[in-house]
Formats: structure tokens, C-alpha cells, sequence
């Protein structure tokens, strides 16, 4: 369903904005099969913005920087999320799911006990934008069936605020418009926020979540700190806050990202992400003896 509106009204204002904790400059990497990519949430940051695992961006002209895509490999634990600004890709699992994502679209995989897939770019040349964010499972999860589904642009709610603030709905509930995805365990809130020049943006947060934005397009502040373009900001757990206020000096486009953390171990292999040591080792038999999908 399409769900673009105009919102009346702005939500309640909120009256005391989270502040910024830290300023992170993603670090450039590559994986898959040589594609290009900004690892903005690196592992070290897992525990402080639990129930998150990781945030890649990528985004290139060059078909050298992402034509040979990622073939065949496992995972097991966790959700990945890949969010797609421009371009094409194909996904094949070992669950039997296929499908081609474009631009604007989303795909929503749950891998729980193991899922073997790749994902193939569709396209020889032009840009591939997106990003990938992968959300952890609680322990009682993690090796539930497999799950996957395409969200095609037309079918994420959207909506535009009276001030010109357009947003997509990834997952979460904002402003009265719910997502295309909710978690009960996590309860994830993925926004992407599109801002002209000299408007805020309020958006609720419960005192305990933990949340972050990426600025992929211009420049914004929260609080008085100012939050340059390919920039990550931790939002502080500032006791007393309701939520965080959003301004945009010029055009700007994020992504805002909050969930209730799951307060579990996290021990991550690579693909696997699981709860002990013990846990993990099984996954990479299962892998190794083909019992993962």
C-alpha cells in the first residue's frame, strides 16, 4: 500500500532533546566479494547501541566497486535489513526465497537458525546506493525458521509533515504512521527523513531505547551539535529526555535509527552472531556439515 500523506499536526513537541554522545566517521572496507562499503556500526560500537549489530553504507557509480556482489554465504542469530536508495539486486536463499530489490525498497531477512543466500546486483553500470543494517535477535529467537520478504517502494508508508518533512517508515511507529515491519523483543524504529532547509524534525523516544542517526545527504543538528554529511551520531541516554529534535540549516536526509536493547550477551563470528562461545561453534559445524538451512 501506498501511504503517503500530509500530517495536519506535528507530533507533541518534544521538550527535551537527547543530546549527541559521539560523532562517528564510518571505517571504508570491503566485503562480499570485493564490493566497496562504509562500515559505519563496527562491532565495537554492538554493545552501546544494542540491539544493533552493524550499519553499512554503500554507494558508487563505478561497477568495479560492486558488480560482483555477495555470493553464497550463511548466517544465523540475527535480521538484516537492506535499505535501497538506487539500483538493483537479486536475492536467492537456501529457504527458497528470491527476489529482486529497487530502489527505494526494502528487504527484510530473518536468517534465526540459518539461512545460506547471495545477493547479485542486477546492473552493469549507474549507481548502487543503499545501506544494510543487521538487528540482533533475543536469545529465544535465535534459532527460529528463517524469514524474508520485499517491500517495493510504493508499499512503505510515508508522509509529510505540514513543515515539508517527508518520511519513510521502515519499522516503528511515528507521528501516528506505523511501519512496514514491528518486533515485539526490540521494538526497532527506522526512519528516513527527508528535510528541507530550516525545519526540525520531533521524534519520540522512550528513555531506554538506544538510537542513532546517519546523515547521508547535507547536514543537521541535534542540541547544538552539528552533524556533518557520511556521519553517524550516538544519541545520549540523557536521563529526563523525551526524545530528539532534528534541524536543518539546508536540505538534509538521514536515517534515524532507536530499539529497546535486548540486555543479552553478544558474541559475534563473522556471520554468526549467538549468545556464548558454545553456541557459535555449533553454528560453524552446522555450516560446515550443510545442516544450516
Amino acid at each position: 500500500m501506498n501511504a503517503e500523506r500530509i500530517v495536519a499536526r506535528n507530533a507533541a513537541t518534544i521538550r527535551h532533546s537527547r543530546t549527541v554522545e559521539q560523532v562517528v566517521a564510518g571505517k571504508a572496507t570491503s566485503d562480499g566479494a570485493g564490493v566497496k562499503l562504509t562500515r559505519v556500526l563496527t562491532q565495537g560500537l554492538q554493545k552501546r547501541l544494542d540491539p544493533f549489530l552493524m550499519l553499512d553504507a554503500f554507494g558508487s557509480d563505478n561497477p568495479d566497486d560492486y558488480i560482483a556482489g555477495f555470493p553464497d554465504h550463511p548466517h544465523r542469530g540475527f535480521e538484516t535489513i537492506t535499505y535501497m536508495l538506487a539500483g538493483r539486486m537479486r536475492h536467492r536463499d537456501s529457504a527458497g526465497h528470491e527476489g529482486v530489490l529497487e530502489g527505494g525498497g526494502v528487504q527484510w531477512m530473518t536468517a534465526g537458525r540459518g539461512v545460506i543466500h547471495s545477493e547479485i546486483p542486477q546492473q552493469e553500470s549507474d549507481v548502487m546506493e543503499g545501506f544494510q543494517l543487521w538487528l540482533n535477535l533475543p536469545a529465544r529467537d535465535k534459532l527460529c525458521a528463517p524469514w524474508y520478504r520485499d517491500f517495493a517502494a510504493a508499499e512503505l508508508p510515508r508522509f509529510v509533515t505540514d513543515t515539508g518533512v517527508a518520511v519513510t517508515v521502515i519499522a516503528g511507529e511515528t507521528h501516528g504512521v506505523s511501519g512496514a515491519v514491528t518486533r515485539a523483543a526490540t521494538m526497532p524504529l527506522y526512519l528516513d527523513i527527508h528535510l528541507p532547509a530550516g525545519v526540525r524534525f520531533d521524534q519520540a523516544l522512550p528513555p531506554g531505547y538506544n538510537a542513532f542517526l546517519y546523515v547521508y545527504r547535507g547536514e543537521i543538528a541535534v542540541a547544538g551539535s552539528v552533524v556533518p554529511a557520511q556521519r553517524m551520531a550516538i544519541l545520549a541516554n540523557d536521563p529526563g529526555t523525551d526524545g530528539v529534535v532534528i534541524e536543518a540549516g539546508s536540505e538534509a536526509r538521514i536515517l534515524l535509527i532507536a530499539g529497546q536493547p535486548l540486555n543479552e550477551p553478544i558474541v559475534q563470528y563473522g556471520p554468526f552472531v549467538m549468545n556464548n562461545e558454545q553456541e557459535v561453534y555449533q553454528a560453524l559445524a552446522d555450516y560446515r556439515e550443510g545442516r544450516l538451512a
